[in-house]
């Protein structure tokens, strides 16, 4: 028991974080498929939407790249192909990521960049899946693009092989910011 009169005000104030955490978190849980839409339009708290509720958004081959690190075959992506200008986002959130201005013909089969157009929407991280070390390309709300490679063209000499799953394409002039 807390016995100091002075501890009582921090006490207090403890109970009424956690209460509020707690309710937070399960607002978050019980989260609507329309709230969830509504987040991504607006490009805000997007990476507080529970993966349940992208489930229920996204066809269930993107689900598996984007939420569960699936990669799709080679040569099979609607984007490798891709040579019209503008911006790739990424297929949940819709973030900016990429520009064709960076995209090049890598051979493997997966759309390629040799740098990144929106450094502020992406996080890399190390992946030590299948028994190797590769460094995972992720959106900053948590979508699974693909991988970052150290064998791409100058000037950046890094392959971004990315999945055409994780991303979608706005012509020029279509981006927002």
């Amino acid at each position: 028991m807390v016995r100091s009169p002075a501890l009582w005000p921090l006490l207090v104030f403890a109970l009424v974080l956690s209460a509020c955490s707690e309710a937070d978190d399960q607002r978050i849980q019980n989260m609507t498929v329309a709230e969830a839409k509504s987040r991504i339009a607006e490009g805000k708290g997007l990476e507080q939407i529970p993966k349940s509720v992208w489930k229920q958004l996204l066809p269930e081959d993107r689900y598996k790249v984007l939420w569960q690190g699936d990669t799709e075959r080679a040569f099979s992506g609607k984007l490798l192909y891709n040579e019209k200008e503008g911006v790739y986002v990424t297929a949940g959130c819709r973030l900016p990521v990429f520009s064709s201005k960076h995209k090049f013909k890598s051979g493997t089969g997966w759309p390629s960049f040799w740098d990144v157009a929106y450094p502020q929407n992406i996080v890399l991280k190390d992946d030590f899946s299948w028994g190797l070390r590769r460094t995972e390309v992720l959106s900053k709300c948590g979508e699974h693009l693909g991988h970052v490679f150290k064998d791409g063209p100058p000037p950046t000499n890094l392959r971004y092989c990315l999945n055409s799953l994780a991303l979608d394409f706005e012509p020029a002039g279509d981006v927002k910011q």
